[in-house]
C-alpha cells in the first residue's frame, strides 16, 4: 500500500462511533419498533419480521461482491454511500404506509447495511491498522454498549415523538456517522497489495477447506441466535410477566457484559490466541441457552442466561474479525469474509421469521430457547473442527 492512511487511535475511535451509530440506529431499534408499528398499521408480527428477512437476505447476498470491492478498491466510497444510502432508507421507513414498500426499504437497506457495517469495518482495520486484533479489540468497548444506548434512547425517542419521528431523529445520526466514514478514510491508502495476495489462493479453493466450513457453521449458528434474538428478546422476556423496567435493564445489560469479557481478553494480550477464544466462547453459547430454556420462571437463571451469553456473542464478534485471520489468513480477508457472510445468510435470514412462526404456532415462545441451545451446540462444534485445521497458505 501507498501512504500511511489514519493511526490505529484515528481507526480505533472513527470505527468504533460510525459503527455504534450504524448498530444503533439500524437493528437495536427493530424490536421496539414492533409493538407500535402493529398498532398504527394493523400489519402482523409476522409480516414485520418477514421485512427484516429480506433484508438480512439481501445483505448476505451482497456480502461477497463488497468483499471484493473493498479487496480491491478500498472502503472510503463504499462505506460512505452504503451509510448515506441507510440514513435515507431510515427517513422513507418513517413515511411507510404499504407493506410491499416496507419490504422493498429493508431490502435496500439490507445491501446499504453490507456496505458499511461490521464486515467491511473490519477489512478496513486489519488492512490499515498496524495491531489489528488490538485494534479490533479495542473498538469492540465501544460497540458493546450499543444496546446499552440505544435501547433506552430508543424507547424515548417513540414516547417522545412516536415512531415515525424516532426514525427519523435515527436517520439524522446516521447522517452524521456517514460524514465522520468520508472524512475518516480520507486518504487511506489503495490496497494494491491486498489485491495481488488476495488472488494468490482462489476464493472457490478457500470456501472448500475444513477450516473454512467449520468457521462457516460456527458463524452461521451463531447468527442464528443472535439475529433472532435481536428481534425477539424484548417481547421473549415481556411474556415471562416482568415489569417492563425490569425487561429493558436484562436486555440493556448484554452491552456491559460483553465489554467486561472484552477487557478480560484485551488485558490478557498475546498470552491467549483467537483459537482458544473461540472454544471457549462458543462452548458457553450452549450453556446460555439452557439456562434461558430451563428458568422461564426465575429471574437468577435469566441474569446467568444474560451474562453467559452476552460474554459468548462480545468474544465471539473479536474472533469472527481477528480468528477468521489467525485461521485462514489476511490474504483477501475482504472476500474471504464477505463469502462467510454469504454462507450465513440463511440462518440470519430465517432466524427472525423461523422464531416468530414458533411463537405464533406453540402460543409463545416456549420451545425457541431449546432450539437455541441446539444451534448453539452446532456452532461449537464448527468452531473445534476450525481450530484444529491449518489454515490454506499461498504458493
Amino acid at each position: 500500500m501507498s501512504g500511511r492512511g489514519p493511526s490505529d487511535r484515528a481507526l480505533i475511535w472513527g470505527i468504533a462511533t460510525t459503527q455504534l451509530i450504524g448498530w444503533g440506529t439500524l437493528y437495536v431499534p427493530f424490536p421496539l419498533l414492533v409493538a407500535p408499528m402493529e398498532a398504527e398499521l394493523g400489519w402482523s408480527r409476522v409480516l414485520l419480521n418477514a421485512a427484516l428477512t429480506c433484508g438480512l437476505l439481501a445483505s448476505g447476498v451482497a456480502a461477497v461482491p463488497v468483499g471484493r470491492w473493498l479487496d480491491r478498491h478500498g472502503a472510503r466510497g463504499m462505506m460512505s454511500l452504503g451509510a448515506v444510502a441507510a440514513a435515507l432508507l431510515l427517513l422513507a421507513w418513517s413515511l411507510v404506509h404499504d407493506p410491499a414498500v416496507f419490504i422493498g426499504i429493508w431490502v435496500l437497506l439490507g445491501i446499504a447495511q453490507a456496505a458499511c457495517l461490521w464486515n467491511p469495518a473490519m477489512a478496513v482495520v486489519v488492512a490499515l491498522a498496524r495491531d489489528p486484533t488490538r485494534s479490533i479489540t479495542a473498538i469492540t468497548f465501544i460497540t458493546g454498549l450499543t444496546g446499552t444506548v440505544f435501547l433506552p434512547l430508543t424507547e424515548a425517542l417513540i414516547a417522545a415523538m412516536g415512531w415515525r419521528g424516532a426514525l427519523q431523529a435515527l436517520a439524522a445520526m446516521q447522517i452524521g456517522a456517514a460524514a465522520l466514514t468520508f472524512a475518516m478514510l480520507r486518504g487511506a491508502p489503495k490496497p494494491e497489495a491486498s489485491r495481488q495476495a488476495g488472488a494468490a489462493v482462489p476464493l472457490a479453493r478457500r470456501m472448500r477447506d475444513a477450516a473454512f466450513l467449520g468457521l462457516a457453521l460456527c458463524f452461521a449458528a451463531h447468527a442464528f441466535i443472535g439475529v433472532g434474538l435481536a428481534a425477539h428478546l424484548i417481547p421473549l422476556l415481556r411474556e415471562r410477566g416482568w415489569p417492563e423496567a425490569t425487561v429493558l435493564l436484562l436486555a440493556a445489560a448484554h452491552g456491559p457484559a460483553q465489554v467486561a469479557a472484552r477487557a478480560l481478553l484485551y488485558a490478557a494480550g498475546r498470552r491467549v490466541t483467537m483459537r482458544s477464544v473461540g472454544v471457549f466462547a462458543t462452548l458457553l453459547l450452549p450453556v446460555a441457552m439452557l439456562a434461558l430454556a430451563t428458568g422461564p420462571a426465575s429471574l437468577a437463571l435469566t441474569i446467568l442466561f444474560v451474562g453467559a451469553f452476552a460474554v459468548a456473542d462480545g468474544l465471539l464478534t473479536i474472533v469472527r474479525a481477528a480468528g477468521t485471520a489467525e485461521i485462514l489468513g489476511r490474504e483477501g480477508y475482504g472476500a474471504i469474509t464477505g463469502a462467510l457472510s454469504a454462507v450465513a445468510v440463511l440462518p440470519r435470514t430465517v432466524a427472525p421469521l423461523v422464531i416468530a412462526l414458533v411463537w405464533e404456532g406453540a402460543g409463545g415462545y416456549g420451545p425457541v430457547p431449546w432450539i437455541l441451545a441446539a444451534v448453539g451446540a452446532a456452532s461449537a462444534a464448527g468452531f473445534l473442527l476450525a481450530a484444529r485445521r491449518a489454515p490454506v497458505t499461498s504458493g
